[in-house]
């Protein structure tokens, strides 16, 4: 599939239809069930399942969700550091197994230090990505090794290691990081499939994919993309507005007493990509066509916060125009694979994205690929024809 549309699924009701983050509070099964069902049944191919040092072990949300669900992915949220890799790669590959194919895994070795700490890591953030380098570079070892094998590397020592079970996606299923300081990237550019980010402005954002594949391509690697963005609905675009501005005054009214709640982080990014963030918000509330970022400015910047405002047509537009950024000039599909999308009322908007959204970003996707591909061909051709005069 050229463009995978991912979700996010929580595990316990929101208070309200301003909601930020969906990983936190207690544990409701029925709601986790029937939040995946919405999911599936909406379009969406994947989900991901966050990570924080307080919520619900994702692993375990991910196995209960995959066993209700008939064919949705699951991107499910790691750090390394806290389970050793090649268990790690078991339950990876034992999860792929089982679920026929419908694993993924998203690297977080960044975010805050007191979130790590919380878990007894102390290691400050450039130790965490190399940490995490030689973590799935074991990781792909225990899944591919036909042979035992040894390792002693800075972070890890391990003997006559082996696995049982291979991931069923070979070689191995994709895994996914985000994260935007030189040793993120590196990290990344070196290991990992996907590199996710939030949606910035297109300009920024063309600028932050040349320099990722420049990166990649010194490991004779060629990465894929994903966007997150958070897109607020309208049947008009006014009615979109109102809406955004309702969201926004409940979560500047929603108090302190959260990271992720407005107040908390006004004014003060929450790391390294809030910092830059909050300097567009600074520039303008609204970039490109539609982008908004008043609730970025409003929070901080903690994680997916920046949003599209719009009917169904016009988001799916703008959604678009990120997916052409990954358009090379041979041709061929564009190495944007993935658009991360996710309501501030998670449940009911997960089915409204399935009503006309999805269907609409699916739809631009295959007309932009078959004109990409015609186009392609009249170049072939046109070689063809310079040949046979020559």
């Amino acid at each position: 599939m050229p463009l995978s549309v991912i979700g996010m699924i929580g595990v316990s009701p929101p208070k309200d239809d301003s909601t930020v983050h969906v990983i936190e509070g207690g544990l409701s099964r029925q709601f986790l069930e029937d939040f995946a069902k919405a999911h599936d049944e909406a379009g969406f191919d994947l989900v991901l399942v966050g990570y924080t040092s307080t919520s619900a072990d994702g692993w375990s949300v991910a196995t209960h969700a995959a066993s209700v669900t008939e064919r949705l992915g699951y991107l499910v949220a790691h750090r390394p550091g806290f389970v050793a890799p090649t268990l790690a790669a078991r339950k990876a590959a034992t999860f792929d197994q089982l679920s026929g194919g419908r694993f993924a895994l998203h690297i977080i070795a960044g975010a805050s230090d007191k979130d790590n700490q919380r878990d007894g890591d102390y290691l400050p953030k450039a130790d965490r990505y190399a940490r995490a380098g030689e973590y799935i570079d074991v990781m792909r070892r225990t899944w591919t090794s036909p042979e035992p094998f040894d390792h002693e590397g800075h972070y890890y020592r391990f003997g006559n290691v082996r696995a049982d079970v291979q991931p069923l996606q070979q070689p191995s299923p994709p895994i996914f990081f985000g994260g935007s300081s030189d040793e993120a990237l590196e990290m990344g550019a070196q290991r990992c499939d996907v590199y996710a980010v939030y949606a910035e402005p297109r300009a920024a954002v063309d600028e932050r994919f040349a320099d990722f594949r420049r990166r990649a391509a010194a490991y004779g690697r060629t990465p894929r993309f994903s966007i997150s963005v958070r897109p607020i609905l309208g049947d008009s675009e006014g009615e979109a507005w109102d809406r955004a501005n309702r969201i926004l005054g409940g979560i500047e009214a929603a108090g302190t007493d959260k990271l992720t709640v407005a107040g908390s982080h006004r004014g003060k990014p929450y790391d390294h990509g809030g910092e830059r963030m909050l300097g567009y918000a600074a520039a303008s509330d609204v970039h490109d066509e539609r982008l908004w970022l008043k609730i970025a400015e409003a929070t901080g910047a903690p994680g997916n916060t920046s949003c599209l405002v719009g009917t169904p047509e016009q988001v799916a537009e703008s959604i678009l125009r990120y997916y052409k950024l990954g358009l090379q000039p041979g041709g061929g599909l564009s190495d944007v694979g993935y658009v991360l999308i996710r309501g501030f009322d998670p449940f009911n908007d997960a089915v409204e994205f399935g009503r006309e959204l999805i269907p609409r970003i699916k739809q631009g996707v295959a007309e932009t690929d078959a004109t990409s591909g015609e186009s392609e061909a009249a170049a072939d051709a046109d070689v063809t024809a310079m040949a046979a005069a020559d």
